[in-house]
């Protein structure tokens, strides 16, 4: 699935033609430059690399800066794979943007989760509390975490404190809701993982029906 590259600007509203809210999240999506074309041939899978996020060229090493010249382009803080089942019509140093996409298709968007530190098994699993009152010294605890001879051990998957977030989350089926190519803005309904600022990957759904996609 073709994808690009983007940064999460934040959530707002929008209002449809009945005057319903809309929760979007506006995304600010490519331009990416192709760094690399990898084939089956080569490297045993097709895929492009992309950049995102130009920057000065201080700021990148010697080996980055070459790799980056062979295509073509400026240096870009963000390097990322995306693989693909065919490279027809794509070539070193094209410029993805959003006529990837069209308003009313289904995107995936992936990022990295808020990070919320090390975090009990309430707020981390949604586990139910103990009472309140009555001296019952059982309010947020983890309780049993096991059988006590057999199997005498802590069974693996089982709901504790630890940390939580800070971790790769794929939205699905977000519907694209407008575009403004002239600032790379893509606009989709529903939440995107990630804090503001943060980096995400769009992609073309991979669970929506051809249809859908129309």
């Amino acid at each position: 699935m073709i994808g690009i590259l983007g940064k999460k600007l934040g959530m707002t509203r929008i209002y449809d033609a009945a005057g319903s809210v809309i929760p979007v999240t506006v995304i600010q999506a490519g331009p990416c430059p192709v760094l690399q074309i990898k084939n089956v041939e080569r490297d045993g899978y097709n895929a492009l690399q992309l950049g995102f996020d130009e920057i000065p060229e201080r700021k990148a090493n010697k080996p980055m800066t070459g790799h980056f010249k062979r295509a073509g382009a400026t240096p870009q803080r963000l390097v990322r794979e995306v693989r693909i089942d065919s490279l027809d019509g794509f070539a070193l140093g094209q410029q993805l943007d959003l006529s990837l996409f069209a308003i009313g298709e289904k995107v995936d968007v992936i990022g990295v989760s808020k990070g919320r530190g090390f975090a009990g098994p309430m707020k981390r699993h949604h586990s139910s509390r103990g009472p309140e009152t009555h001296g019952s010294m059982y309010h947020r605890r983890a309780g049993s975490v096991g059988a006590s001879a057999d199997p005498s051990r802590v069974l693996k998957g089982k709901h504790m404190a630890g940390h939580m977030g800070a971790e790769q989350v794929t939205a699905q089926n977000l519907v694209v809701v407008r575009m403004d190519p002239t600032n790379n803005l893509l606009v989709v309904r529903g939440s995107v993982p990630g804090c503001n600022n943060g980096y995400v990957m769009i992609r073309k759904s991979k669970r929506a029906s051809a249809g859908a996609r129309k």
